[in-house]
């Protein structure tokens, strides 16, 4: 029938169009919609393109994107907060060894898109049910930071979803945030690559003290492979396990100046003694664990008790992947509870990097009309905190 109408109206001699190419006018009339679009794009993804949508009326609905360092993930939130799915997966290395930046980002575009199945499996959602598409812009190692963005670059037009870039920092303080019910806390930031002591203030997260050489976690990862602990679940896990078998305090470099510390001469300190006296019986490597933590800790916990003086705050919200540590909420709480305060801890679920954290801080820039055009898409391993302007919060 095709060739028939064809025939009848292609005047004699003249190129006829191929049937395969639609002309420019029905182009131009497809729909925007994903349901509009080849149903291999939607099945690819593991969802079936016959499900009817679960998304109800009023609702905003994002898709979060993490891979700053080993962790890759994806998750869903809505605007009330709620997390409907938040999976990951982490690339995990042998003992004594770290994780690099070209095979952690393998590994990441290797599983990543299994990762967006189980979390739209998860929350029993269709691409159609998302309003946007949230990804960790920076601070994070390069290569696994881009190999993520390229993904959402792809999804974003093939499911027709605009795209908003996220601060990993601002991530965390905003999970921690929604998840604890933090009104204004000052914040203790902690994980593998930062260590921030931060309070908001005119729409921005101001950083009161921070590390000045390495970050907290990379200390802990750095000596737990001096001393040949696994890298699985974490090396920082596994040096808080070890901790509590440790029955003799080792004094080590205690390094605040002003509201910053140093980590890197107690980092040294310990290695030395791991490597000239475990060997000799004089200590054990329980007894290493156990001195770094109490050390590093109590320095932590100085500075946060500088800023909450200076901030007028009674309350403190840990976060990043070094905040589910117990012996740290523990050492805290105690400073927290003599100010009168509250201390708002969460768990290996939150701390660690996931993607409903991205996918939150990016929904409540979403909803005050922020969306970043494709050609800004791109990532940056050095993105400060206090560079964001925290446009939802309308607080102080």
């Amino acid at each position: 029938a095709r060739a028939t109408i064809a025939a009848r109206t292609t005047p004699p001699g003249a190129r006829r169009r191929p049937r395969h190419r639609p002309s420019r006018a029905r182009r131009a009339q497809r729909p925007a919609s994903a349901s509009a679009r080849p149903r291999e794009a939607t099945a690819a993804m593991g969802v079936s393109p016959n499900a009817a949508p679960k998304k109800e009326k009023g609702q905003t609905l994002a898709m979060g994107f993490e891979g700053s360092a080993n962790k890759v993930a994806v998750g869903i939130v809505r605007s009330d907060g709620v997390i409907l799915s938040n999976p990951r997966k982490t690339y995990i290395t042998p003992p004594g060894t770290g994780f690099l930046p070209r095979e952690t980002a393998e590994h990441h575009r290797l599983v990543v898109l299994g990762i967006v199945r189980d979390a739209l499996s998860e929350a029993g959602l269709e691409p159609d049910d998302l309003d946007c598409l949230c990804y960790t812009k920076g601070p994070g190692m390069g290569a696994p930071l881009v190999s993520v963005a390229v993904v959402v670059r792809m999804l974003s037009q093939i499911w027709r979803k605009p795209i908003v870039a996220v601060n990993h920092c601002v991530g965390h303080i905003e999970m921690g945030r929604v998840v604890c019910g933090a009104v204004d806390p000052v914040v203790l930031y902690v994980s593998g690559g930062n260590t921030q002591v931060i309070a908001y203030n005119e729409r921005r997260y101001r950083i009161f003290g921070e590390t000045i050489d390495i970050a907290v976690g990379n200390c802990l990862d750095r000596f737990a492979r001096e001393i040949g602990l696994s890298n699985d679940p974490s090396p920082g896990y596994n040096i808080e396990q070890l901790a509590k078998k440790g029955m003799k305090y080792v004094e080590m470099p205690y390094t605040v100046k002003g509201m910053d510390v140093s980590l890197s001469g107690i980092l040294t300190f310990a290695q030395t003694e791991a490597r000239e006296k475990i060997a000799k019986g004089e200590v054990t490597p329980a007894d290493l664990c156990f001195s770094l933590q109490e050390t590093i800790f109590a320095m932590l916990v100085e500075i946060t008790e500088r800023t909450m003086a200076h901030c007028s705050s009674d309350d403190v919200l840990i976060v990043g992947g070094v905040g589910c540590n117990v012996r740290l909420q523990e050492m805290m709480e105690q400073m927290v509870k003599q100010r009168g305060g509250r201390l708002y801890g969460m768990d290996e679920r939150y701390c660690i990097d996931n993607g409903a954290m991205i996918a939150y801080a990016g929904l409540l820039a979403f909803l005050e009309g922020q969306v970043t055009p494709m050609e800004d898409t791109t990532c940056t391993q050095r993105y400060r905190t206090d560079d964001v302007l925290v446009t939802w919060r309308k607080d102080k």
